[in-house]
């Protein structure tokens, strides 16, 4: 089931630009491993999903997946071969939106190479550039 808020304050939302690096959510919090985004745009619901479910495959049982992304803002569409006017389309889907360096999942309690597996089966469903950090030792 793809991710979506309960409520929300405005139904439609304007698509804005995305601007800068990741101040917040670019470090490795909950696990060892992470999944970082070098480029900023838009994560459907339905590609989360879809890296959760093939990062869950992969891991069977051993280690635990985080992920640290959620689908806040809703992006419209007016149907195919419709007229100018009429106003702003109805709600299509929800994404996430994600600036260079923020996090989208977090592994724990596997190897690093099996991680890095994990991670590149999780690269191909992106629909942008990603790349693979340690949690930082202090």
């Amino acid at each position: 089931m793809a991710l979506m808020p309960k409520r929300v304050k405005h139904r439609k939302s304007q698509r804005g630009r995305i601007r800068g690096n990741a101040t917040r959510g670019n470090h490795v919090v909950f696990g060892d491993f992470g999944l970082q985004t070098t480029q900023g745009g838009w994560i459907s619901a339905a590609t989360i999903e879809a890296g959760r479910i093939a990062a869950q495959q992969y891991l069977r049982t051993e280690g635990r997946l985080y992920i640290r992304v959620f689908p806040h803002k809703p992006i419209s569409s007016i149907p195919l071969e419709t007229r100018m006017g009429k106003g702003k389309g109805e709600p299509d889907y929800w994404a996430a939106t994600v600036r260079p360096g923020t996090v989208l999942y977090e592994i724990g309690g596997v190897t690093e190479e099996a991680a890095r597996l994990c991670f590149a089966r999780l690269a191909h469903k992106m629909p942008v550039r990603v790349r693979m950090i340690k949690r930082r030792t202090m």
